[in-house]
């Protein structure tokens, strides 16, 4: 998979630092997100919730645990590129799948932000980070998503079980609301 190329294990156990090399080449070689919509083997992610608009999986390289992405499944490059329709449909996901975390995940804060570049990682998605409660307030914030961190090496079992949790708890119908 060239997902693993991009991992190299660090002495803090359950954590990795990102082959930031390898990542660069993964996310410049082709769209993550359609790839994962195509079912596309080389990229496997955890899917959460799908509907004809959006779609919410688990990250690869989780910063904490529950890591979430949500992104509309068509592709769009730019946030406001999307007309306000499909935007807040993708909105609705990302607040059903934030109340599925807190519920499943101990979580001090849940961080949403979108980040990607039209150089890497150009599908338009929203990352949901619960910030597990007890973060010294120094490492919080942009400090709890700090690349140097690295990312948990979460089991493929557990991230498979959390997927499943997550999904029962989600309605058939995030965008009718929750």
């Amino acid at each position: 998979m060239p997902t693993s190329s991009a991992r190299r294990s660090t002495a803090a156990a359950g954590t990795d630092r990102l082959d930031w090399e390898a990542y660069q080449r993964l996310v410049r070689r082709a769209c993550f997100v359609c790839e994962l919509l195509a079912g596309n083997p080389d990229y496997p992610h955890h899917v959460v919730y799908r509907d004809g608009a959006t779609v919410a999986f688990l990250s690869r390289f989780p910063w904490w645990p529950g890591h979430l992405l949500v992104a509309p499944v068509t592709h769009v490059e730019d946030v406001v590129a999307v007309d306000v329709a499909q935007y807040l449909a993708v909105q609705r996901v990302v607040h059903a799948a934030g109340q599925a975390l807190v519920a499943e995940v101990e979580t001090e804060r849940l961080y949403v932000l979108s980040l990607g570049s039209r150089q890497g990682n150009r599908h338009v998605h929203w990352h949901l980070v619960p910030l597990p409660p007890g973060v010294p307030y120094e490492q919080q914030q942009v400090a709890a998503l700090a690349p140097e961190r690295g990312y948990l090496d979460i089991p493929d079992r557990a991230q498979a079980d959390l997927a499943t949790r997550l999904r029962l708890r989600m309605t058939s119908d995030p965008a009718a609301g929750s």
